[in-house]
Parts: structure tokens; C-alpha cells; sequence
């Protein structure tokens, strides 16, 4: 009896051979399988992008462009890049395999296609994406987590969201990586995650905490780290997490960590949250000038609990207009959060 995944996933066969593709086509749907066919590399990209398959059987050698540069573009985009691809090809020399993975296949499958080897191999590669879908389904709660303790203060709405913004316009301009762009917006999201353990009476109370109700809230880092733990696709994020109230003078919470003890990420997250909560309003003050939140900041640094580097970063940044709260947030999330629920 074939399994679920089998019997609902969708496959699209690329091949520019009407009878090879057919052959294809009727191998898989003897499985219960969805297929559709395309017959070059721009077409068969169309299709992927549209329908967003489970697994994608790919021709190499086709008329244009070529099954390794449809691979290639496929696993280069981050809403196919986790969409197993196998090439199904007459060569088999040493540097065409090479080639492949190189492209970032994930199998591969020679012609003639023996009917079982085809269903065994696909069969294998679903059980594996059903796991990631798995794993980003997960993920995506956590960060719809986030967002929901977001909503339970109206006083920070769209905190959450303007940070994520924040964080990638400071990173980029920074030159950093984009696995270190995506840890960032990920963080501007997950950041106050964990304070979905601190009750409505102390997150909203109007007046000044006790010294035990303060306390309480400063172990929503340690909580939030505690949430992300076993999701591997965030031990990144969970530097962000934990350690973006730590100062550098060793003055923060909750590890009291020093200078460069605090992850970099953490501390251009640090830096953004504070500028965000100076330049918006809350019941208790009104909202400062962004020249105003930077001198304020510029004095903390002096102070030693930034460092004067990121302050300068973001000087620089709102002197051209390039750090705004005003960001394509389907861009971001296509590149960033693939698979996660908005």
C-alpha cells in the first residue's frame, strides 16, 4: 500500500522528448502521483514556479537551456531551493555527474529508466521533503508565534516586522552574507518570542515594574532560546534570541556577556530594537526625531553599552534614506522564510 505523500504529491517531468516523457508520466502516475510535463528549460521553470512541485524529473540535455542550468536556477531560488530534482540523463561519464551536483541535483536516473529504480528513487526523495515541509510547518508556528505575542500589545504593532526591515537594510549595507541577512530577519521576528511567558498583567501594566515583575520579563530571552532550540534551521536566530538585550560593558541580560561575546547579529538586533522603541509612540512618551534616537544612542555607546561602529552604521544609513520602515515584506519573505506561514 503506497503511502500518503506518494498518493498526493506533485511531480513535474521536464524532458524534450514527447516519448520519454511519456514514459515518465505513466510510471508516475501508476503511483497515484499529480504530473505535469514540460518540454524545454524555460517552460519546465514556468511550470515549477507555478505549480511549486513536490519533486522535479529533469532531462539534461534539452534544446536552450540545459537540465544542469534549470538545476542550478532551481536551487539557487529560495522558494524551489529545497525541491528535490533528479536528472534523468543518457550520460554517464564521471564529469557529467560532477556537473550535476555541482548543480545541486539530487539524484540522478540513466536512460533507459528502469521503471523500479523510478518509483524506489522518488518514493525516497518524497519521504525526505515531506520531513522538511515537516520541519518548515513547524518553524512557520513558531514564527506565527511570534507575531501573535506581538498582537497582545497594541502599543508594539508591527515592532516585530519593522525590525526584521531594519536589521536586513543594516546587514546589507554591512556586506554581510545572506544566510547572516536571513538570521537577522528571522530574529527581528523571534526576537521577544519568549515573551509568550510573561503574563498580560506585567507586559501591559502601566506603571513602573517591581524589581520581581522586571525580572520576570528579562527571562523572555531565555525562554524565547528555549523555543527555538530544536529547530535546527534556527540555531542562527538563537544568538539574536538570547542575546539582543546584552551590552557591552557586561551590563545586559540575561549572561552579562562582554565586547565581542555578544554574536554581532545580536548586537545589530540590540541596536535596531532600541532605535524602534525611541522613535515610536507608546502611552507613556511620544515618539522621537530619528535625529534624536540617535543622539540618545550615541550617548549610550559613549556610555559603553553599544558599539559606537553600529551607531555610526546607522547614522550613515538615515543621513541617504536607506534605513526605513517601509519595506516589501512578500520580497523579504520570499527570500528569508520560505514555506513559513504569513
Amino acid at each position: 500500500m503506497l503511502e500518503t505523500v506518494q498518493q498526493t504529491a506533485n511531480v513535474v517531468v521536464v524532458d524534450d522528448t514527447d516519448v520519454s516523457a511519456e514514459v515518465l508520466r505513466r510510471l508516475l502516475l501508476q503511483d497515484g502521483y499529480a504530473v505535469e510535463v514540460a518540454h524545454d528549460g524555460e517552460s519546465g521553470l514556468e511550470v515549477v514556479r507555478r505549480s511549486t512541485p513536490d519533486l522535479v524529473l529533469l532531462d539534461v540535455m534539452m534544446p536552450g537551456i540545459n537540465g544542469f542550468e534549470v538545476c542550478r536556477r532551481l536551487k539557487s531560488d529560495p522558494a524551489t531551493r529545497l525541491t528535490p530534482v533528479v536528472l534523468v540523463t543518457t550520460l554517464d561519464g564521471r564529469d557529467d555527474r560532477i556537473e550535476g551536483v555541482d548543480a545541486g541535483a539530487d539524484d540522478f536516473l540513466t536512460k533507459p529508466v528502469d521503471g523500479m529504480e523510478l518509483r524506489a528513487r522518488v518514493r525516497a526523495l518524497l519521504r525526505l521533503k515531506r520531513f522538511t515541509d515537516e520541519l518548515d510547518s513547524a518553524e512557520a508556528v513558531i514564527l506565527s508565534l511570534a507575531r501573535t505575542v506581538e498582537a497582545r500589545d497594541p502599543c508594539t504593532e508591527g515592532h516585530c516586522e519593522r525590525l526584521a526591515g531594519y536589521a536586513v537594510q543594516m546587514g546589507e549595507a554591512m556586506g554581510l552574507r545572506e544566510d547572516e541577512l536571513a538570521a537577522l530577519y528571522r530574529g527581528g521576528y523571534l526576537h521577544d518570542v519568549g515573551k509568550i511567558a510573561v503574563p498580560d498583567s506585567v507586559l501591559m501594566k502601566p506603571g513602573a515594574l517591581s524589581p520581581a515583575e522586571y525580572e520576570l520579563v528579562k527571562r523572555h530571552t531565555i525562554v524565547g532560546d528555549e523555543i527555538c532550540t530544536d529547530f535546527r534551521a534556527l540555531r542562527p536566530v538563537r544568538p539574536i534570541v538570547r542575546q539582543h538585550h546584552e551590552r557591552q560593558d557586561g551590563s545586559g541580560y540575561p549572561d552579562g556577556l562582554v565586547g565581542d561575546q555578544i554574536s554581532l547579529l545580536a548586537q545589530i538586533a540590540g541596536v535596531l530594537d532600541v532605535y524602534d522603541a525611541l522613535t515610536t509612540s507608546r502611552p507613556y512618551k511620544e515618539a522621537l526625531k530619528p535625529s534624536e534616537a540617535l543622539a540618545l544612542l550615541r550617548k549610550e555607546a559613549s556610555d559603553g553599552l553599544h558599539r559606537m561602529a553600529l551607531i555610526d552604521m546607522l547614522d550613515s544609513l538615515l543621513r541617504v534614506g536607506k534605513l526605513t520602515a517601509v519595506i516589501d515584506t512578500e520580497e523579504l519573505s520570499r527570500r528569508f522564510l520560505k514555506g513559513t506561514a504569513r
